[in-house]
C-alpha cells in the first residue's frame, strides 16, 4: 500500500451541465476535492464544466501537461444521452487500469445497485493517473474510499518506483 509521497497533485473536474451553468451548486466535485485534500494531496478544481466531449478531453489534457498525478473527474458516467465522460477520457488515454475500474464499481455495488451501470474508465495518460466517477456524493464517497489506501502505491510507480 504504501505512504503518500509528498507534494502529491491532484485536479478534480466535474462534468454536469446543470452545475455548469449555476442550476445548482456543485456538491460532488467539491466533495472530491476535500477528500482528495483530506488524503494529504495538493488539489486543484473542481474545474465544472458542461457534459461536452471536446471540452472535457481539452481540460483532461491540460491536467496532464500541469503535472497532475491524479486526476479524478465526477460526472457524465451514466447511460444518459449527455452522459460523455468516458468518451471524453478514452482518446486522452495511453493505458486503461481496468482492475482499478472494475474495484470502483464493485465497492459501489455494496452500497447501491446502480453502481454497476457506471461506465467510468481508469488508466494512465503520461505520468497521471485518470479516474472517472459517478455525479454524486455517494458515488464520490465509493471511489474514494477504494482509492485512498491504494494511492501511496500508485504515485509510487508514476514516479518511476518498483513493486
Amino acid at each position: 500500500m504504501g505512504e503518500l509521497p509528498p507534494h502529491t497533485r491532484a485536479h478534480v473536474i466535474t462534468a454536469s451541465n446543470r452545475a455548469s451553468a449555476g442550476v445548482y451548486e456543485d456538491r460532488s466535485g467539491q466533495a472530491l476535492a476535500a477528500g482528495l485534500t483530506e488524503l494529504g494531496l495538493t488539489v486543484s478544481g473542481p474545474e465544472v464544466l458542461p457534459d461536452d466531449a471536446a471540452a472535457l478531453t481539452a481540460a483532461l489534457r491540460a491536467a496532464v501537461d500541469s503535472g497532475a498525478e491524479l486526476i479524478v473527474t465526477t460526472g457524465g458516467t451514466g447511460l444518459s444521452p449527455t452522459d460523455v465522460t468516458p468518451e471524453a477520457t478514452a482518446p486522452v488515454l495511453d493505458r486503461e487500469v481496468p482492475g482499478l475500474a472494475e474495484a470502483l464499481r464493485r465497492y459501489g455495488q455494496d452500497q447501491t445497485p446502480y453502481a454497476v451501470i457506471s461506465r467510468g474508465m481508469v488508466g494512465l495518460a503520461g505520468r497521471s493517473l485518470v479516474v472517472n466517477l459517478p455525479g454524486s456524493t455517494g458515488g464520490v464517497r465509493d471511489g474514494l474510499a477504494v482509492l485512498g489506501p491504494l494511492l501511496g502505491h500508485i504515485v509510487s510507480q508514476l514516479r518511476g518506483g518498483d513493486h
